[in-house]
C-alpha cells in the first residue's frame, strides 16, 4: 500500500488528524475486540466514513473487512455493513466531484483498490460465496461490489470468476430472485460479466438465459417498458454479437419466434415515450445481430428464414409502412428489414410485395425511392433508404430484372410513377446527393448481370420537346461532359464503370459516341487539384475498361489503338499513377469496410461498397492490358478463339456423355423393373409350391384312410357271398380303370417334355458367354431357377409314381372281386341252413355291397379332384417357363446395350484426353507468351459451373439490341 500512501500523502486537502486517528481506532476495534457488538458497531462506523475519506478507509480498514467477511459469516448484519464498506472504497458511482481533476483521481482509486482486492483470487470466491446467502442485506450488497469490480477491471474478474467452480452459475441464479431490486442489479452485473468474454457468454447462455431474460422482458411489457427491459436487452446484445455458436443455440431453441410481439407497436395513439423509443431501438439491433452480414451466410440465412415464417419481417414492414413512427426508430426499421431481406430470395420477394396504405396502394420499394430522392428528408433516412435497396438487388437477379424492366418503353405506365422513373429523375435532378444515390442505386440494378446491363441499353430518355430521345448511356456521359458537382461526377462514372465492365455490348454502344473517348483522355491528362484526382482516377478506369472489355467491333475504336491514344497523349505510366488514385483516397478503405453506407455528413459520401469490390478486381488486370503489345494482343486473340473452339467441342462432349448418362440410368431403372417383376414371379412360384406341398399332404392322409378301409372291407369281401354285384358296377370300374391309365400316359409324356425342355435349358446355360459381370449375375438367377424347376418335376413325379401305385392296387381289388364275382356266380346250398338265414346273409352282403360302391364313388371324386389340381399346376408350371423366356431374352438385350454404352463412353474419353492435351499445350504457350492464364474446371466439375460457362458463351455471342 505504499503507493496509496503516497497519494493520501501528497493530497492538498486532507482529513483532520481526529478523522485520521477515529479511523485507526475502528479499525484496532475490529481487529481486536471480542464482543461482536462492538466490532458491528465499528464497521457501521467505517462505513458512515467511507464515502467521505475514501481513501484513509480504504487503506487502513480493507484487510480488517475482508477479515470480518471471513470470520463473522454468520452475522448478516456486520456482513453488510463490510461489503457496503468495500463497495464504498471501490465504485466510482458515488463520487460528487466537480472538479476534472478530482474525477480522474477518484477514478484511479477505484482501480488501485480494486486491484489490491482481486491480488488474491481467494477474496472474490469469497464474495462469490456470499451471493449464496439469501438475505437482503448480504445479497444485494454482495451483487453491487462484484458489479464495480467488473466495471474497474474487467478481463481481470471475469478469468477469476470463470475458473471458480460453479461462479457463473451462482450468479445466474439472482435472475430468479423473486426481489425485483435484486434481480435488476443481477441483469447489470451479467452486462459487465459477459462483455468480450466469448468463453462467459457460452456458459451463461447454456444456463438457460435467454429463456429467463426473455420472461423477464414479457414481465416487464416488452417494448412498453421501463429501463430494466432495456438492460435485459443489452445482455442479450452481449450474449449474441459476433458469438456464432449463441446465435446459433438461440436460433434452434426458438427464441426468434419469441421476439415477433416486441414489435406489436398498437395504433399510433398509443404514443411514444424515451424508453420506448430507447427500447425498440435496442430491440431492432439485436434482430440485426443476428442477420449481420459479417455472420457466417448459413447461420444468417437460417435465421432470415426463421423471422419470415414466424412473421417478424412481416411485423418489421408493418411498422415501416405505419405513420406516426418516430424518425430514428423508422431508420433503424429501414436497416433492421435490409438486413433481413440480404441475399434470402424469398424474403425479397415478400418485401417486393408489401404495398404502403395509400389509395391506391404503392409498393413499399416506390415509397421509399420517393424518400431517397426527396432532398428535404433526413440524410440518415436517405442512407438507409439506399441501403434498404441494395439489400433488396443483393444476389437477386429477378429483382434486378423488375428494377431494370420499369425503364423499358414497352412497361412504362403514364399514371404511376415507378422504381425506374424515381432512379432517373433522382439521376438528374439538381440535388448531387440524389444524383449520387440514384446512381449507386442503379448500379446495384446491374452488379453481375449481363442480361439487364443490354436491356438498359434500350433505355430512351425524352430531353425536351422537339428533340430526338437519346439513351440512358447518352444522358450519362452528357452529364460528365457539363461540368457538374464532383459528388455527381463520382456517382455517374462508378454507375458507367459498372455498367460496362463484363459486358462488351455494352462498351460498343460507349464507344460509339465519338465524343467519349477525347473527353476521357482529356480528363486524364489535365493537371488538376487533389479534389479533382478522384475523378481523373475514375475516367481512367472507365477507359481501361473500354479496352479491357473491347470486342474490336468498332474499327476507329479497337484495343490497340486506344492503347496508342493513351500512350501518345497520356504516357502509360501516367495512366497507371492516376489509376491509382482511386484506391489510395482516404475514404476507400472507409467503404470498402462494411455493405451500409454509413457517412456522417454528405460530404463523405463519395465510394460505394460493391464499387469498391468492383476497382480492387479490375485495377490489375488493366494495367497489364495497358502494357501489353499489339502481337501479344492478337496472339491471345487467338489463342482465346481456339479455346473457345476447344471450349465448345469439350461442352459438345460433356454434353453427349450427360445424355449417356441418363441413358444408362433410364437402363439401371428398367433393369431394377425387371428385377422387381423378378422377385415377384418368384414369390408366386414359392407360393404354388407350398400350394402343392399342401396337396401332396392332403393326398397322403386320402392314401392312408384308404390304406386302412381296404383290408377291412376284402375280409368282409371273404366272408360273404358276392352273388349280390351287378355286372354294370363291374363294367363301370373297368371303365374307371381304362380312364386312369391313360391320364397316366398323359402326365409320362408331360414328363418327358418337360425333362427335355430343362435338358435345354442346362446346354443354354454352358453355352460360353459374355465376360460381362451382369451376365453372370443373371446365369447364376437362371440356374436357381431351373433348379427349382427341377424340384418341382421330381415332386410331381413322386406324385404320379405314388397315383399309379394306387391304381396298381386298384386294378388288383378290382381284378379281385372280377374272381370272385365268377366263383359265387353259382352258388351251392348249404345242408343244414334255413331259408331265412340264408335270406339275413344275403341282406347283409347286399348292404356291404352297397357300402363299398359309395366309397367307391367318393374315391373317383377325390382322384378327379387331384387330376384336375395336376392340371392346374401344369399351367402354372408353363406360365413360369414362358416368364423365364422373356426375362432371358431381355437380360440379353440390356447386355448388348450395356457393352455398346462402354464402347461409346471410351472412345469419347480418348477424345477428351486428345483435346485435354491439346488445351494444355496451348495454356503453355500462352504463359511461355507472358499471358496469365486461369485454370478451367475439370470435366469433373459440376453442372453449376457448366451453366456459368454457356451463359457467358451466349452472352458474348448476342449482339447489341
Amino acid at each position: 500500500m505504499n503507493f496509496l500512501r503516497g497519494v493520501m500523502g501528497g493530497q492538498s486537502a486532507g482529513p483532520q488528524h481526529t478523522e485520521a486517528e477515529t479511523i485507526q481506532k475502528l479499525c484496532d476495534r475490529v481487529a481486536s475486540s471480542t464482543l461482536l457488538d462492538d466490532r458491528r458497531n465499528a464497521v457501521r462506523a467505517l462505513k458512515s466514513l467511507s464515502k467521505k475519506y475514501r481513501l484513509e478507509v480504504g487503506i487502513q480498514a480493507m484487510e480488517h473487512l475482508i477479515h470480518v467477511l471471513q470470520t463473522d459469516r454468520s452475522d448478516s448484519e456486520i456482513i453488510g455493513y463490510a461489503l457496503d464498506t468495500l463497495y464504498n472504497i471501490i465504485s466510482n458511482d458515488e463520487e460528487e466531484e466537480v472538479e476534472e481533476n478530482s474525477t480522474r483521481q477518484s477514478e484511479d482509486l477505484g482501480s488501485q483498490f480494486t486491484e489490491i482486492f482481486i491480488k488474491q483470487p481467494e477474496n472474490v470466491t469469497l464474495l462469490l460465496s456470499l451471493l449464496e446467502e439469501f438475505d437482503f442485506h448480504v445479497r444485494w450488497p454482495g451483487v453491487k461490489l462484484l458489479t464495480s469490480l467488473l466495471k474497474q477491471l474487467g478481463p481481470q474478474v471475469q478469468q477469476i470468476i470463470l475458473v471458480s467452480p460453479m461462479g457463473v452459475s451462482r450468479l445466474m441464479d439472482l435472475l430468479a430472485d423473486s426481489r425485483e431490486v435484486i434481480r435488476n442489479d443481477g441483469v447489470l452485473l451479467l452486462q459487465a460479466l459477459t462483455r468480450s468474454n466469448g468463453a462467459i457468454q457460452k456458459i451463461v447462455a447454456f444456463e438457460n438465459a435467454f429463456e429467463r431474460l426473455l420472461d423477464i422482458i414479457t414481465e416487464e411489457g416488452n417494448s412498453d417498458g421501463g429501463i430494466v427491459v432495456e438492460d435485459c436487452l443489452i445482455l442479450l446484445q452481449n450474449l449474441l454479437k459476433n458469438n456464432n455458436s449463441n446465435q446459433n443455440f438461440f436460433k434452434e431453441g426458438s427464441y426468434i419466434q419469441r421476439m415477433k410481439p416486441w414489435f406489436d407497436v398498437g395504433d399510433e395513439n398509443s404514443g411514444w415515450s424515451a424508453q420506448k423509443v430507447t427500447n425498440l431501438h435496442v430491440m431492432l439491433q439485436l434482430v440485426r445481430v443476428l442477420v449481420s452480414p459479417t455472420n457466417p451466410p448459413g447461420a444468417t440465412s437460417s435465421c432470415q428464414k426463421a423471422m419470415f415464417q414466424c412473421g417478424l419481417l412481416q411485423q418489421l414492414c408493418t411498422i415501416l409502412m405505419a405513420t406516426g413512427v418516430p424518425a430514428d426508430i423508422l431508420t433503424e426499421t429501414i436497416n433492421t428489414v435490409s438486413e433481413v431481406i440480404r441475399g434470402y430470395q424469398v424474403n425479397q420477394d415478400y418485401f417486393a410485395s408489401v404495398n404502403a396504405p395509400s389509395n391506391p396502394p404503392r409498393p413499399a420499394i416506390v415509397v421509399l425511392l420517393m424518400s431517397m430522392v426527396n432532398e428535404r428528408q433526413p440524410f440518415v433516412l436517405r442512407c438507409a433508404v439506399l441501403y434498404c435497396f441494395q439489400c433488396f438487388l443483393y444476389k437477386n437477379q429477378k429483382g434486378q430484372g423488375e428494377i431494370v424492366s420499369t425503364l423499358l418503353p414497352s412497361t412504362i405506365d403514364g399514371n404511376s410513377v415507378s422504381a425506374g422513373q424515381l432512379l432517373c429523375g433522382g439521376l438528374f435532378s439538381t440535388d448531387s446527393l440524389s444524383n449520387w444515390c440514384a446512381a449507386v442505386a442503379l448500379a446495384h440494378a446491374l452488379q453481375e448481370n449481363a442480361t439487364q446491363k443490354e436491356q438498359l441499353l434500350r433505355v430512351q430518355l425524352a430531353t425536351s420537346i422537339g428533340n430526338p430521345p437519346v439513351s440512358l448511356l447518352q444522358q450519362c456521359t452528357n452529364i460528365l461532359s457539363q461540368g457538374s458537382k464532383i459528388q455527381t461526377r463520382v456517382g455517374l462514372l462508378m454507375l458507367l464503370c459498372t455498367w460496362l465492365s463484363n459486358c462488351p455490348i455494352a462498351v460498343t454502344h460507349f464507344l460509339h459516341n465519338s465524343a467519349n473517348v477525347p473527353f476521357l483522355t482529356g480528363q486524364i491528362a489535365e493537371n488538376l487539384g487533389e479534389e479533382e484526382q478522384l475523378v481523373q482516377g475514375l475516367c481512367a478506369l472507365l477507359l481501361g475498361i473500354s479496352i479491357y472489355f473491347n470486342d474490336n467491333s468498332l474499327e476507329s475504336y479497337m484495343k490497340e489503338k486506344l492503347k496508342q491514344l493513351i500512350e501518345k497523349r497520356i504516357g502509360k505510366e501516367n495512366f497507371i499513377e492516376k489509376l491509382g488514385f482511386i484506391s489510395k483516397h482516404e475514404l476507400y478503405s472507409r467503404a470498402s469496410q462494411k455493405p451500409q453506407p454509413n457517412f456522417p455528413s454528405p460530404e463523405y459520401m463519395i465510394f460505394d461498397h460493391e464499387f469498391t469490390k468492383l476497382v480492387k478486381e479490375l485495377e490489375g488486370v488493366i494495367t497489364k492490358a495497358i502494357y501489353k503489345s499489339s502481337e501479344e494482343d492478337k496472339k491471345e486473340e487467338e489463342v482465346k478463339k481456339t479455346l473457345e473452339q476447344h471450349d465448345s467441342i469439350v461442352t459438345h462432349y460433356k454434353n453427349m456423355i450427360r445424355e449417356q448418362d441418363l441413358q444408362l440410368e433410364e437402363l439401371k431403372q428398367q433393369i431394377s423393373t425387371l428385377k422387381c417383376q423378378n422377385e415377384q414371379l418368384q414369390t408366386a412360384v414359392t407360393q404354388q409350391v407350398s400350394q402343392i406341398q399342401q396337396h401332396k399332404d392332403q393326398y397322403n392322409l386320402l392314401k392312408v384312410q384308404l390304406g386302412k378301409d381296404n383290408p377291412h372291407q376284402g375280409s368282409y369281401s371273404d366272408a360273404t357271398q358276392m352273388n349280390g354285384i351287378q355286372p354294370e358296377e363291374v363294367g363301370r370300374l373297368r371303365e374307371e380303370i381304362e380312364e386312369l391309365k391313360s391320364n397316366q400316359e398323359l402326365l409320362q409324356s408331360q414328363l418327358a417334355e418337360k425333362d427335355s425342355l430343362i435338358e435345354n435349358l442346362k446346354s443354354s446355360q454352358a453355352s460360353p458367354g459374355t465376360n460381362e459381370q451382369s451376365s453372370a449375375t443373371a446365369s447364376a438367377q437362371d440356374s436357381e431357377q431351373i433348379a427349382e424347376l427341377k424340384q418341382e418335376l421330381a415332386t410331381l413325379k413322386s406324385q404320379l409314381n405314388s397315383q399309379s401305385v394306387e391304381i396298381t392296387k386298384l386294378q388288383t381289388e378290382k381284378q379281385e372281386l372280377l374272381q370272385k364275382t365268377e366263383t359265387f356266380a353259382k352258388p351251392a346250398p348249404v345242408p343244414g341252413e334255413s331259408e331265412a338265414v340264408a335270406a339275413a346273409k344275403t341282406t347283409d352282403v347286399e348292404g356291404r355291397l352297397s357300402a363299398l360302391l359309395q366309397e367307391t364313388k367318393e374315391l373317383k371324386n377325390e382322384i378327379k379332384a387331384l387330376s384336375e389340381e395336376r392340371a392346374a399346376i401344369k399351367e402354372q408350371l408353363d406360365a413360369s417357363n414362358s416368364t423365364i423366356a422373356i426375362l432371358q431374352n431381355e437380360k440379353n438385350k440390356l447386355e448388348v446395350d450395356v457393352t455398346d454404352s462402354k464402347k461409346e463412353q471410351d472412345d469419347l474419353l480418348v477424345l477428351l484426353a486428345d483435346q485435354d492435351q491439346k488445351i494444355f499445350s496451348l495454356k503453355n504457350k500462352l504463359k511461355e507468351l507472358g499471358h496469365p492464364v486461369e485454370e478451367e474446371d475439370e470435366l469433373e466439375s459440376g453442372d453449376q459451373d457448366d451453366e456459368e460457362d454457356e451463359d457467358e458463351d451466349n452472352g458474348k455471342d448476342q449482339g447489341p439490341i
